[in-house]
């Protein structure tokens, strides 16, 4: 019951789903729910695959394609894509820390997060067009893992960096104010490594090593600019690692 209370904490959190009044909401509870973010995934993944599967009986790949990931934004909430829109406006518009930090607060969306969010949703609908054309099997388990792969990778960010805006009144302030344990963090690692195993070949889940580089690569921006992480800075990588992971999928099946 308390592994199943943490996972509807999970699911309460990181999603729009319904969960039932017993689950209850505390720090330490959401904190510890973390380590099963990356399940998370499999639930937005399997909504995306039975709208787009449905779908295709109907509609041509590029309808149904793009109904799979209004249903993935709406089963999250666009939580994460709100976070790369942030990201866009902050370090767009934002020369100091200061100015980013306030920049990312706004509520308000800014013509660099219209814009980054427009071209990343585009670029996730092309490449995920062209593996649907290659093979049908790299398409269902490439969106899969995808969406487990890229929520591990943003959660290792709250165990490597520092948060920089104030804990206090944040509503990661769980997350970012402890850090999993190894034994805890191997159980989303376990998560991804089970998704990877579903792909066509195993030489492909090496996308998933270059999906985590996106996520050192912002890190060391992120950590240069405003000295750590926001809430908003994990939804940026989120969002690029998945798409970083759906190209290198495409390039590796293309090359094999």
């Amino acid at each position: 019951m308390t592994e199943l209370r943490l996972f509807l904490t999970a699911v309460g959190f990181y999603t729009r789903i319904p969960i039932p009044g017993w689950v209850g909401y505390g720090a330490e509870q959401l904190n510890a729910s973390r380590k099963y973010f990356p399940l998370i995934g499999a639930i937005v993944g399997g909504m995306m695959l039975a709208v787009y599967f449905s779908s295709e009986l109907i509609f041509p790949k590029t309808i149904s394609i793009l109904l799979s990931m209004i249903a993935g934004i709406l089963t999250t909430g666009a939580f994460h894509e709100d976070g790369f829109a942030d990201v866009c406006d902050g370090f767009g518009g934002g020369w100091t820390k200061e100015q980013i930090l306030t920049i990312m607060k706004d509520s308000r969306v800014g013509t660099y997060g219209v814009v980054g969010l427009g071209l990343l949703l585009s670029l996730k609908f092309l490449i995920l067009l062209e593996i649907a054309g290659v093979s049908p099997h790299l398409f269902w388990s490439g969106i899969l893992s995808g969406q487990i792969v890229s929520r591990f990778i943003a959660s290792t960010m709250i165990d490597t960096h520092a948060y920089v805006r104030d804990i206090d009144t944040s509503k990661v302030k769980p997350m970012a104010s402890a850090r999993l344990k190894r034994p805890t963090l191997f159980v989303g690692f376990f998560f991804c490594l089970v998704s990877l195993l579903t792909l066509p070949n195993y030489w492909l889940g090496l996308a998933a090593v270059l999906a985590f580089g996106s996520k050192v690569i912002l890190a060391q921006y992120f950590n240069r600019w405003i000295g750590g992480y926001t809430g908003d800075c994990l939804g940026a990588i989120q969002q690029v690692s998945e798409v970083i992971f759906y190209l290198s999928l495409y390039a590796g099946w293309k090359c094999l």
